[in-house]
């Protein structure tokens, strides 16, 4: 069966950035449908990944759109920014860096 908002790991942290790349006050509306979906791999579990995964979830799930949208989506993409380079780390990548002008 399909998946009606995408299922995966990188696939659906694809799909939560859309959404964080739109103003903070559209940014909420219809990214929780992307947690579903949301698989961390099992060599990912236990691990720094895992928790921010479970940090990203509680963000977008507890958030009251309208109720400091902008904070929240600036938590929300720092949480994302930490994932990429946690996820590089994990796949042996020595020093990643999300650089001074992301």
């Amino acid at each position: 069966m399909d998946s009606r908002f995408g299922k995966g790991f990188i696939t659906s942290l694809t799909l939560i950035c859309r959404h964080f790349a739109l103003p903070p006050e559209q940014a909420f509306y219809g990214a929780a449908d992307h947690l579903d979906g949301l698989v961390v791999p099992d060599q990912f579990r236990g691990t720094e990944i895992d928790e921010l995964v479970t940090r990203l979830r509680k963000r977008i799930v507890w958030h009251q759109p309208g109720s400091g949208d902008a904070d929240e989506a600036h938590e929300i993409i720092r949480i994302l920014d930490r994932l990429a380079v946690e996820i590089d780390r994990a796949l042996g990548i020595k020093d990643p860096d999300m650089g001074k002008f992301h």
